[in-house]
């Protein structure tokens, strides 16, 4: 295949194993590189190593392998990369804009929520540490910072940074680097100009344009897809224990991802073979098809 459409990447959290919500962010992602004529990279996003698990990473990999889904070039994996994060996170203090942080989550109890449920940082420490406290992790100051994505099927979203998620962390204080600066760097690294993934990272987005902004990174397009959610009206997740796929099984689940997706794929491909599936997928795959909003129960 002449890999021309630019690359786009699937960056799953060995914490368990995936599940129908995991597929649909690996379908439509994996979809809109192939349709392109792009490359998809994977990336094992370990870097919480707490919660993380080898043996989840292996099986992640062979139901994906299960499921027919080819990947370019070698995994990355996050929790091999920490000097590459320290070298970015150097570069921040450089603009001065990181400090130093000594609240703990109880002392932000108070504060407001932002978009993705985080606390408001109120400011406490920007302008030393108070008397007496220790650092415990550091921030990037953001001001007042206006950022506006232009997101491929939610539409536009305005953020201002300061008044709806604050400072936010950089190296979290059990010395491990926050999500918001792994994944940017990670992006940038890997050359992606597309990231699609679920609506309920869309909240992170304008942090990691301002990221991107601040290390002289390109900033990829983006196209978040409706979260899948249980009978309860919860994100199908696996702290809510969703069922694991099937790698048996793999085509029931691929063309309920496609429904999802509001793709339509006829009666007829149910007895299609995985490679006919996916020939079928590619080819008519058309992001404009996906809906914005969020469906209230998974397929079965």
């Amino acid at each position: 295949m002449n890999k021309t459409g630019g690359r786009g990447r699937f960056a799953p959290s060995p914490t368990g194993p995936l599940h129908f919500g995991s597929l649909v962010a690996a379908v439509g992602s994996f979809l809109d590189a192939r349709r392109s004529g792009g490359e998809w990279l994977l990336r094992m996003e370990d870097l919480d190593r707490p919660r993380c698990r080898d043996s989840a990473a292996d099986d992640i990999l062979r139901t994906l392998e299960a499921f027919g889904f080819e990947w370019d070039g070698e995994v990355i994996w996050q929790s091999r990369r920490g000097s590459v994060y320290s070298d970015a996170l150097e570069r921040l203090r450089d603009t001065g804009r990181v400090f130093a942080c000594a609240c703990t989550r109880r002392e932000l109890a108070d504060s407001g929520l932002a978009p993705d449920g985080a606390l408001v940082y109120p400011g406490t420490c920007r302008l030393g540490l108070p008397p007496g406290k220790a650092p415990r992790a550091d921030r990037l100051l953001v001001a007042q910072t206006r950022i506006v994505v232009e997101d491929a099927v939610q539409g536009r979203l305005v953020q201002n940074l300061a008044e709806e998620v604050g400072d936010f962390v950089l190296l979290r204080a059990d010395g491990l680097f926050a999500y918001q600066l792994a994944v940017v760097v990670d992006d940038g690294d890997q050359g992606i100009t597309r990231i699609v993934r679920g609506a309920d990272l869309l909240g992170s987005t304008p942090r990691q344009i301002l990221l991107q902004q601040l290390l002289d990174l390109p900033t990829p397009g983006y196209a978040h897809l409706p979260v899948v959610a249980d009978a309860a009206g919860e994100k199908l997740s696996k702290q809510t224990r969703a069922a694991p796929l099937d790698p048996a099984r793999p085509i029931p689940s691929l063309l309920s991802a496609l429904r999802f997706l509001g793709q339509a794929p006829p009666a007829e491909l149910a007895k299609a073979d995985l490679t006919g599936v996916w020939r079928w997928a590619i080819e008519h795959w058309q992001l404009a098809r996906v809906p914005r909003r969020r469906q209230l129960q998974w397929p079965s």
